[in-house]
């Protein structure tokens, strides 16, 4: 399942630049995750980077958005996919 920032984030910026998917970007009053880009990490890390760096813990699953290993892998190929075709690095 893809993550979600909560309103416990303090806007520390920490977890924008460890995302490789581009999935966090600042909302309006909090940073928020795009559940289309957020794999988790799969297929890049063996865990969640956002969450590794978060010193408040505010990055749990979401259950709006409910996807197995499985899926977030298929993601992850589709995603690597359009860069590949985009010309983006």
């Amino acid at each position: 399942m893809a993550l979600i920032i909560t309103d416990e984030c303090i806007n520390c910026d920490v977890c924008e630049p460890e995302c490789p998917n581009g999935a966090i970007s600042a909302g309006q009053e909090i940073y928020v995750i795009d559940p289309k880009l957020c794999t988790e990490c799969v297929g890049h890390y063996d865990k969640p980077q956002c969450v590794a760096v978060c010193p408040v813990d505010c990055i749990p699953n979401d259950p709006r958005h409910v996807e197995t290993k499985e899926q977030l892998h298929e993601k992850y190929l589709r995603l690597t996919r359009q860069k590949a075709v985009s010309g983006e690095r």
